[in-house]
């Protein structure tokens, strides 16, 4: 079906032919039309099928037919799980919208709130956010909710999986009665149906792909490798294969830290992003990617959902994740708009299980493919947490001087009768401790005069220190008070 036949306006077809699209998307000629009919509706569709332009265009329709006469609060409402999709729809909003008399602006954090404030003191018709930035700007008053016309909730399953669903339901708290809502996922199950009881009305329900499948335009396949060596394959595909740009997944933020690293010092362009990472270079790293200028992104979860990526051609996992349905979101960043995607998995030995729920989850057995001509290393390199071996025993300095600072001498002239015979049979290594108790017997060395008074309370087990003034040692300071006759009767030398 052509956009054309599905009622949009002639600006918003115009807007679409330039960028390149004329047939709707199966979840795009069922949604659109019952969202410019104002019926609720709740839509599953696999990842990469055009869920955002199935809510932006007929939300963008509808405001420009009803312009509103210099409203100041937001009248659409669109909230996401992430910075990435946020930004990423609102950026679709203004390409679908532009030449339309309607402003839009995303809202989230990581970044400072005064522009975001300004702009919505201004006034704005389409909101896109996240649901923290946004209760704080509900909080401080920055935004009113009063005359909002349409909800959306973009990607509900990550949403509940995030943990974000005390912070939904003080968002709806905040919204009128009297609204059209709309729920997209991109898996449909009974956390999602909960959730959609709760504040649709009677909903168009459009279900278009079956559950957790992945799209029929990835190619999947795995490496079997051991674990050690999975960096050492990575870059040996990349150079073999000649890959340009690829999107790499880990489970972890220090992982994705160093695997970027260490692709870096194999020559290869890469960076990371993850939630650790501030805003401003999470969006540089995926520009760059996005621009060809980086040729590997290494990355969490995070971006498993929602981002678009123009004619992505690979994905790695480079490790698997734990929860199965994740799997499909991950591969699910290639083979979008009908064009053609690889998705290749590395596996090791403790992976196997996981790789066994996902065959299960997508109701297939994936590719194995042979890796002929890759020779690893003799020796995995050792983990970037691992501490360089000591270069001597613990408690031995490996240039340490025999007692007493001065090399030992042979025969009778050391300290004793056999003094010298045993300073050579004894082996060079740590000072020997000095037992506590001594001619005063009260834990000080017979000899030792503290330099400082502190020294005089807390002398007991302590080591001789050495002279840094190459001097005589000075004595403390005579001090008045309760410990005054204490001070003469130790230290008659004292003035």
């Amino acid at each position: 079906m052509q956009f054309s036949e599905l009622g949009l306006s002639e600006a918003l077809q115009q807007n679409l032919a330039a960028e390149g699209y004329t047939s709707a998307t199966p979840i795009q000629m069922r949604a659109i039309p019952a969202i410019r009919e104002g019926r609720d509706v709740l839509a599953a569709a696999q990842t990469g099928t055009g869920k955002t332009a199935a809510f932006t265009l007929p939300i963008l329709d509808m405001l420009h037919a009803e312009r509103a006469q210099d409203r100041r609060h937001p009248r659409v409402l669109i909230l996401t799980p992430t910075r990435e999709l946020a930004a990423q729809i609102e950026t679709a909003i203004r390409t679908y919208g532009q030449g339309l008399p309607l402003r839009s602006t995303v809202i989230f954090g990581g970044v400072g709130q005064n522009p975001q404030i300004q702009v919505l003191r201004r006034g704005v018709d389409i909101v896109v956010a996240t649901p923290g930035r946004l209760l704080d700007h509900l909080g401080q008053g920055n935004i009113s909710l009063k005359e909002l016309e349409v909800f959306v909730l973009d990607e509900a399953d990550r949403m509940l999986d995030m943990g974000f669903i005390h912070d939904i339901r003080k968002i709806l708290k905040l919204l009128p009665a009297k609204r059209q809502n709309l729920l997209f996922s991109a898996t449909y199950s009974r956390e999602i149906e909960q959730l959609a009881h709760k504040f649709l009305h009677d909903p168009v329900q459009i279900n278009v792909a079956p559950k957790n499948v992945a799209a029929d335009t990835v190619a999947q396949a795995v490496v079997h490798v051991a674990k050690a060596h999975k960096r050492q394959m990575l870059s040996w595909l990349i150079q073999q294969k000649d890959w340009q740009q690829l999107l790499v997944f880990t489970r972890t933020k220090h992982g994705a830290n160093r695997l970027c690293k260490q692709l870096v010092m194999d020559g290869i362009g890469a960076a990371a992003i993850h939630g650790n990472k501030s805003q401003n270079a999470r969006t540089q790293a995926l520009d760059a990617f996005k621009k060809g200028e980086l040729r590997v992104l290494v990355a969490t979860d995070i971006a498993a959902r929602g981002i678009d990526i123009d004619m992505l051609p690979q994905v790695v996992n480079y490790e698997l994740p734990n929860v199965p349905e994740d799997y499909v979101h991950r591969i699910g960043r290639t083979g979008r708009a009908g064009i053609s995607g690889q998705a290749l998995s590395l596996v090791d030995g403790e992976e196997k299980g996981l790789l066994r729920d996902i065959q299960k989850l997508i109701g297939r057995d994936v590719e194995v493919w042979s890796t002929e001509g890759f020779v690893p290393r003799a020796q995995a390199e050792p983990s970037n947490d691992a501490r360089p071996p000591r270069s001597s025993p613990r408690g031995q300095r490996p240039s340490q001087k025999p007692h007493g600072g001065k090399p030992a001498r042979s025969g009778s002239s050391g300290r004793g009768n056999n003094a010298g015979g045993d300073a050579a049979n004894k082996p060079a290594g740590r000072k020997p401790r000095r037992r506590r108790g001594g001619a005063h017997g009260d834990g000080r060395q017979q000899g030792h005069r503290p330099r400082h008074r502190h020294q005089l309370r807390h002398h007991r087990g302590r080591r001789r220190r050495g002279r840094r003034d190459g001097g005589a040692r000075v004595p403390p300071p005579r001090r008045h008070g309760r410990r005054r006759a204490r001070l003469r009767r130790d230290w008659p030398h004292l003035p």
